[in-house]
């Protein structure tokens, strides 16, 4: 689990020994921290107890409503705090940026019963929704407010609501900050 912790710390700082700063002054962090503990000591019932009070403690303060349970890649990184909704099924990939808004939820009915799996190297807009059992591919860009029920194919960009796929080889270039390999 600590190279999750140091993928995340890295795309936070950009250092790998600056992590007690970050930690402290840090909401999006300090909140990820938490959650990577609580899914590192998921087998163990009182560690993992202590754990998730903290975050759900984070989730009350900062308006996360994200599940210990969700599968996050290393390099996770929240934008800014405010409200964040990720299915607890979701599947997210590395280099994933989120704004503050964001919806990534599980639809229960339907031809889009189940939740998205989010390729590496995407970054969200501000109040953007992804729902339901799709797949969005790697270096995507989906725009503020765009609203994504569809599968987004590699090197994309999403605008609008409802969304629109215009091809994009460098689409994330400038947004997704200090990329790790």
């Amino acid at each position: 689990m600590n190279k999750f912790i140091k993928a995340d710390l890295f795309r936070y700082t950009g250092l790998k020994n600056n992590f007690f700063k970050t930690f402290l002054f840090v909401p999006g962090y300090r909140f990820t921290w938490f959650l990577r503990k609580a899914k590192q000591y998921e087998n163990f019932i009182i560690i993992n107890f202590f754990y998730r009070i903290i975050v759900r403690y984070y989730q009350l303060k900062y308006g996360f409503q994200i599940s210990y349970r969700t599968e996050i890649g290393k390099g996770f990184y929240i934008g800014h705090y405010g409200t964040i909704v990720i299915a607890d099924t979701a599947i997210i990939g590395d280099n994933c940026n989120i704004n503050h808004g964001v919806t990534i939820g599980k639809t229960s009915r339907g031809k889009l019963k189940g939740s998205p799996v989010i390729g590496n190297n995407v970054w969200l807009g501000a109040h953007s929704t992804i729902v339901g059992k799709i797949k969005i591919g790697n270096n995507v860009l989906i725009s503020p407010g765009a609203f994504v029920n569809f599968d987004v194919p590699s090197d994309s960009l999403v605008i609008g609501n409802p969304g629109k796929i215009k091809a994009s080889k460098n689409a994330t270039n400038g947004y997704i900050n200090r990329i790790l390999n």
